[in-house]
């Protein structure tokens, strides 16, 4: 029984993996929450075989010390979200900052607004600005290519994910990318199948 950390994106919770779970039993399954409706569950446990990062939650794996080496299956994941001179294909930066701007005004509405370009529904809970807005700031600000370089890191895409594009997946993960024709920006809630696949593939290896 393989050991396997679960980290969700930003602006989801850990019931993003629920899906992924029932597809493929039989693994000790352990997931972080990292706090955006409810408070933050963030304890590593020990002997971990494979981390599974969601989104944002790709960022956050690699940036954790604790975590270095293990590892990891990004999961429409990147190292680096915002754009930049060598990085072309992120999100521009007048596009995050809006984003926090409108943020701290109306929070529910840009949650909403992210969800409905996913195709799915906010969780409900105690919304937490602070987390949202300090992860929001960390998608914006950090790169983490170089950690990405120095540790085992598969991935897996699809080509039709709205927010992090296919080519930016291409130019962060090269060779050890598998790219879905389609599945949006939620695989483990849209092609939970695919994903298992891969996880055991990885596993393997």
């Amino acid at each position: 029984m393989s050991r396997i950390l679960l980290v969700h994106g930003w602006g989801f919770d850990p019931r993003l993996w629920e899906p992924l779970r029932e597809t493929l039993p039989g693994h000790a399954w352990l997931a972080v929450d990292l706090g955006y409706f409810g408070p933050a569950r963030l304890d590593l446990p020990p002997d971990l075989e494979l981390v599974v990062g969601h989104s944002f939650g790709c960022l956050w794996a690699m940036t954790h010390p604790d975590l270095q080496g293990i590892p990891l299956l990004a999961v429409n994941g990147f190292p680096r979200f915002a754009a930049s001179p060598d990085c072309p294909h992120g999100t521009p930066l007048p596009v995050l900052d809006r984003m926090l701007k409108r943020l701290q005004e109306a929070p529910r509405e840009v949650l909403e607004a992210f969800h409905a370009r996913c195709g799915t529904v906010s969780p409900q809970g105690d919304l937490q600005l602070a987390r949202l807005t300090l992860d929001l700031r960390r998608m914006r600000d950090e790169d983490a290519r170089p950690l990405a370089a120095r540790q085992p890191v598969f991935a897996c895409s699809a080509e039709d994910d709205p927010l992090v594009a296919a080519a930016l997946a291409r130019e962060a993960f090269a060779g050890n990318l598998r790219m879905l024709s389609g599945g949006g920006h939620v695989l483990p809630m849209t092609r939970p199948g695919a994903l298992a696949q891969i996880i055991q593939e990885v596993l393997g290896q």
